[in-house]
């Protein structure tokens, strides 16, 4: 059995225990839990679990290798008596102080573990939220074990065993143990190690016992004269699991980027978290931390979003543990399309708890990822109610956005709103027609009638291709795609209407290109990025039909196909709803 089946053999018991903590909260008058937090510290683990499939070969693997060739004894009777994993569990313990201690006073380190500290709350929830990207380095921290001979399998295993202890942990419902704190990593011990608090800041690393800080000068123990605050010093203030695993490596590349000096440049990844270089500090100052000044991330949930983003978690949860059962025999390529697509889901959640968009958006992205993971695998039953539901997801999106701008008693279905949704709806009999067979050309026609739409959507309010440069650009590009195409093959009957649709899209951007232009929004950007998916994806699918097969075609086809819709419509019914609010003000 893989460690990633027992995960999920014992997910159930965490819910069970997350269950229990907060009937104790609600008994005590003091809530342990708040919806959003958990649902992003649970798929932050799940996240975590998904892309070891892909990690473990830094983790278990060189392990292997190294104490296959360097162990310095190879007593494996030992190791598998009673005394011998015994001792492996403490030398495993004595190694992941180490690296938890190090993952908190070196930048680069702490980039990866402070997925695990964003949380504001203290919950069981927050043992789940844990790094997809520790594996980078993590595994060196280890080598020592295999060194003196430690096998991968009781390596494995007591590794496992110090990650499930760590569990109970993470709680404020049970309080000081006596001589227990004294010896073990407990829920006070711990609760101090994720504290902001001057005096608990960096203290308290032991993974199953607090003996390692009391000998080595780490321990700080709990005063309830100065509660916990909990989080970190620079805060994530975000649902997004992606985010959350990219939010530390981004500031340390901006500011590797931004300094000078080649020491410095170096020294942000390696000093200890905080430390900038003088010349990025005065260009790009940040203000001192504050922990009087630490606002509590929670943007509202409706109850109709409470209710979607619970349902979708639980599809989600149901689809990880899918994966994670069957990955370790799957092929390298097929749980590569379903990680992306879970994580696609997964950012949607995100995105749409955090009102970033709304919830017929995130069905649409969905989908969406759905309908690209499908196709690509084969699965054509459950691909031909994915791709077409990803366009009536967008439509009924657009729909409700118009309602939703209702001005004084007006239902505002514009222009823009009816020929956004007159792209979409061509858009929907394109995909119903290309995955008919013999229905390539009413296909075409759909998707040309749809990009004509787009062309006037994105006329509204601007004037005709405002940047002449996108305008060259995106013809030059037309014009050497269907001359690539022609080289390699194109049928004559298709000559002309393939030449009428490549006119007509690269038109469609340059036209989104004039439009960001004269708008110069993020709106407009994001629309005008979409129209670029678009000609990625449309030259991508002309490639692989008329000129050579490509590899994994219809993952980069549809990916780019469902980006560009995503970003158009995310991108008009921002600005639209921008466009209501300024015309509202004026009247």
């Amino acid at each position: 059995m893989s460690g990633s089946q027992v995960i999920v053999l014992v997910t159930p018991a965490f819910f069970a225990l997350m269950a229990l903590e907060w009937a104790a909260g609600r008994w005590r008058g003091r809530p342990a839990f708040r919806l959003a937090d958990a649902l992003t510290s649970i798929s932050l683990g799940m996240l975590s679990q998904t892309s070891a499939v892909f990690t473990r070969v830094l983790r278990l693997g060189l392990y292997t290798l190294t104490w296959q060739t360097l162990a310095l004894w190879r007593g494996d009777a030992f190791w598998h008596s009673a005394v011998g994993w015994l001792l492996a569990l403490l030398l495993y313990d004595f190694c992941y102080y180490w690296y938890h201690r190090l993952g908190h006073r070196v930048a680069v380190l702490w980039a990866a573990h402070a997925v695990h500290h964003h949380s504001q709350h203290y919950n069981l929830s927050t043992a789940l939220r844990q790094t997809s990207s520790g594996a980078l380095f993590g595994w060196l921290f280890y080598l020592p074990m295999a060194l003196v001979g430690v096998p991968p399998l009781v390596f494995a295993v007591v590794g496992l065993v110090d990650l499930l202890y760590q569990f109970w942990v993470h709680t404020e419902q049970v309080g000081r143990l006596g001589w227990f704190d004294r010896w073990f990593c407990s829920p006070s011990n711990h609760r101090v190690h994720h504290a902001v608090n001057e005096r608990y800041v960096d203290k308290n690393y032991g993974g199953i016992l607090i003996v390692w800080d009391r000998l080595f000068g780490t321990f700080e123990d709990e005063d309830a004269r100065e509660p916990c605050v909990y989080g970190t010093r620079g805060l994530l203030n975000s649902w997004d699991p992606l985010w959350a695993n990219a939010q530390v490596y981004t500031g340390l590349a901006r500011d590797s980027w931004h300094t000078r000096r080649w020491r410095d440049k170096l020294g942000v990844w390696l000093r200890p978290p905080g430390w900038r270089p003088q010349d990025v500090a005065r260009r790009f100052p940040k203000p001192a931390f504050d922990i009087d000044q630490m606002p509590l991330f929670n943007p509202a949930m409706s109850p109709a979003l409470r209710w979607f983003a619970g349902v979708q978690f639980v599809l989600l949860l149901a689809g990880v543990a899918a994966f994670l059962w069957q990955a370790e025999g799957a092929p390298l390529a097929t749980n590569a399309v379903w990680f992306a697509a879970l994580a696609a889901c997964q950012w949607a959640l995100g995105a749409a708890m955090q009102g970033r968009i709304g919830m017929w958006e995130a069905l649409m992205i969905e989908a969406g990822a759905l309908a690209t993971a499908t196709s690509a695998l084969g699965l054509r039953e459950w691909h031909v109610l994915a791709k077409p539901a990803a366009m009536v997801f967008a439509i009924v999106a657009v729909a409700a956005g118009a309602w939703s701008t209702r001005a004084r008693g007006r239902f505002c279905l514009n222009r823009s709103q009816v020929l956004l949704l007159a792209a979409l709806l061509g858009s929907l009999a394109g995909d119903v027609f290309l995955m008919l067979p013999g229905l390539f050309i009413p296909g075409l026609l759909s998707f040309l009638l749809a990009h004509l739409c787009y062309i006037a959507l994105f006329r509204q309010g601007v004037p005709w291709f405002g940047q002449r440069a996108a305008l060259v650009a995106a013809l030059g590009l037309a014009a050497g795609m269907y001359a690539f195409l022609w080289w390699g093959g194109l049928p004559v009957a298709l000559r002309g209407p393939v030449a009428a649709y490549v006119g007509v899209i690269a038109l469609m951007a340059a036209q989104a290109w004039g439009r960001w232009a004269a708008l110069r929004d993020r709106p407009a950007l994001l629309v005008a990025l979409g129209a670029c998916c678009f000609m990625l994806s449309d030259s991508l699918l002309a490639i692989n039909r008329f000129v050579t097969p490509l590899p994994g075609a219809q993952v980069w086809v549809l990916a780019s196909y469902y980006a560009a819709q995503a970003l158009i419509v995310g991108g008009m019914l921002r600005g639209g709803r921008r466009g209501l609010a300024q015309h509202l003000d004026r009247e």
